[in-house]
């Protein structure tokens, strides 16, 4: 059988990732990415610390960062991201530009991380207000919140998991579950954002966005969808706002926008959520005060 008309594999530009080393959802960033483009993938040293600031910081370390960058140099991608949203927003902002400079510098292309790639997101969607889940304890949360409110946006709304590993086994019935428990009340946010590169998104996104009515975000997708614009190539994801314009539905109708979160047993006034589930208000340490790093090990 004569196969020479084939000619070959189809040229493919590429797009280096570098990801924390307990990175486990490789094939979800693939999902947003079209046949012509590759990941190359290469993942920080491995650290024994559970998820929180600590581990953010040693992740996230200029000289970490530069070396991992080297590792791709020889398949020569054009753009390098950093998949890691604790990573690169522990710093405040300020940190999160000086991130990308020993990337830049190290691979000679342009660089995000994904935490910048969330600010983009948001200007890029017009949203002024945002409501945000994670799944980390309350400390790295807080960090988060205090990030997006120094580049003007406000937090209206917050829900976190507490959890310090594991993080890539939540089912999407939970990211949903808590999603909606962070938007107080219909109104109250431009968009929803789902942080943090381990936890599954990519199917749950569409279906939030037609029950919410506001434009839904995660941490994987705005990754791919700003190292993807600087190709100059769009993200694959359709019906989801931010990479189909046409399932923009434009800004969330106006309503009540005062600070709020959710608890186990509905809106509360603290800094953010505690977490929730049937089994939070067993976990020991659960409503000790707002500064109780409340932790558990899976999610139920």
């Amino acid at each position: 059988m004569d196969i020479s008309f084939l000619g070959g594999p189809a040229p493919q530009r590429g797009v280096g990732v570098v990801a924390p080393f307990d990175f486990a959802l490789d094939r979800e960033l693939w999902r947003w990415v079209p046949d012509d483009v590759s990941l190359h993938m290469t993942r920080t040293p491995f650290v024994p610390v559970e998820v929180s600031p600590d581990l953010a910081r040693m992740v996230s370390e200029h000289e970490t960062l530069g070396e991992a960058v080297r590792t791709l140099n020889a398949i020569a991608p054009e753009v390098v991201a950093y998949a890691c949203t604790s990573g690169s927003f522990v710093g405040g902002t300020a940190g999160e530009h000086a991130m990308c400079e020993p990337m830049t510098w190290a691979g000679a292309v342009p660089s995000v991380t994904t935490s910048g790639a969330l600010l983009d997101a948001l200007t890029e969607l017009g949203v002024r207000r945002v409501a945000l889940v994670t799944p980390y304890t309350v400390s790295v949360t807080r960090a988060l919140e205090a990030y997006v409110a120094e580049a003007g946006v406000a937090v209206t709304g917050c829900a976190f998991m507490g959890l310090t590993r594991h993080i890539w086994k939540v089912p999407y019935r939970d990211v949903a579950d808590m999603a909606r428990r962070a938007l107080p009340a219909p109104g109250a946010a431009d968009a929803l954002f789902i942080s943090c590169t381990n936890l599954p998104t990519y199917d749950v996104i569409p279906q939030l966005e037609a029950e919410l009515w506001i434009p839904v975000i995660s941490a994987n997708q705005v990754t791919m969808w700003a190292a993807l614009r600087r190709l100059g190539t769009p993200a694959v994801g359709p019906y989801q706002a931010l990479t189909d314009p046409a399932a923009r539905t434009g800004p969330a109708a106006t309503g009540a926008a005062g600070p709020a979160v959710v608890g186990p047993a509905g809106p509360v006034d603290t800094a953010v959520a505690g977490p929730v589930g049937p089994a939070a208000a067993d976990m020991p340490g659960v409503g000790d005060g707002p500064d109780t790093e409340q932790q558990q090990e899976g999610w139920t």
